[in-house]
């Protein structure tokens, strides 16, 4: 089996080297990562600059790893067309630092750099890591993501879902098990926090409030990754809302005669 490993943490982060360790077991694995951070940038992709690719060392590993001055689209894009020989078999986008949650899934590089792979017709998955600490330790999680993709490479799940694992920064032993959970679209993780600048004008940062956040639904990815379990949250690529289709479409029946 041939995996993609891509993220947006950036090529040298403690989050790939960990993901990349987990899936050798696996197959044939090799990365393509953003040359730098591209946390938080969505499912952009580059059109108006050269985008490069550039051979690395991949902490001193024998794995084959580019890191592209591009965002995690555009390294899942340069993958498929261009560097690799072969079309990978699964695409698999983490470990991130900071968990991914509800309203998370239209922001996030990571998730985005899945959805990319989901187009082209590849089982694709995102994995990130429930901590916000600047240098976790990937290597207390690695044995769970392990077993998740285990479980998963046994079964065959359809490209035109993209998983969402989120897993919680606890070993082993603590984990509850694992939850299939709905995203909790409801709840406001990012919220703007007024400051004033050296020249004392008024200017505003995005805080992430999530610490802080209470949760009520008890299914929700919030709620299960809080109590201890990883969550899984199969995400669904084609957005048309099929019910509101068939009911516009007969809003306009017979338009054209009144224009």
């Amino acid at each position: 089996m041939n995996i993609l490993v891509v993220n947006d943490d950036g090529i040298f982060s403690s989050g790939v080297l960990c993901l990349a360790q987990a899936l050798q077991p696996f197959g044939n694995v090799s990365i393509v990562c953003p040359d730098q951070e591209r946390s938080a940038i969505s499912h952009a992709i580059t059109l108006k600059s050269p985008v490069k690719a550039n051979k690395v060392n991949f902490f001193d590993t024998s794995l084959e790893a580019w890191a592209v001055n591009g965002t995690p689209a555009d390294c899942v894009k340069m993958a498929i067309e261009v560097i690799l020989k072969e079309k990978p078999d699964v695409i698999v986008s983490g470990i991130n630092r900071g968990p991914n949650l509800g309203r998370d899934v239209f922001y996030s590089g990571t998730i985005s750099a899945a959805i990319e792979g989901a187009m082209y017709q590849i089982p694709s998955v995102a994995i990130s890591l429930a901590t916000l600490k600047p240098n976790p330790n990937f290597s207390i999680v690695e044995p769970l993501a392990y077993e998740v993709f285990e479980t998963l490479f046994r079964h065959k799940f359809s490209p035109e879902a993209v998983l969402n694992i989120n897993l919680p920064y606890l070993s082993k032993e603590m984990v509850k098990g694992v939850a299939v959970t709905p995203l909790a679209m409801d709840v406001l993780r990012y919220q703007y926090v007024g400051l004033n600048d050296p020249q004392g004008y008024l200017c505003y940062w995005l805080s992430d409030h999530l610490s802080e956040l209470n949760f009520e639904d008890e299914e929700s990815d919030y709620y299960k990754l809080r109590d201890g379990f990883i969550t899984i949250t199969p995400l669904q690529l084609n957005m048309t809302n099929t019910a509101m289709k068939a009911k516009i479409g007969k809003w306009f029946q017979g338009a054209k005669q009144s224009y």
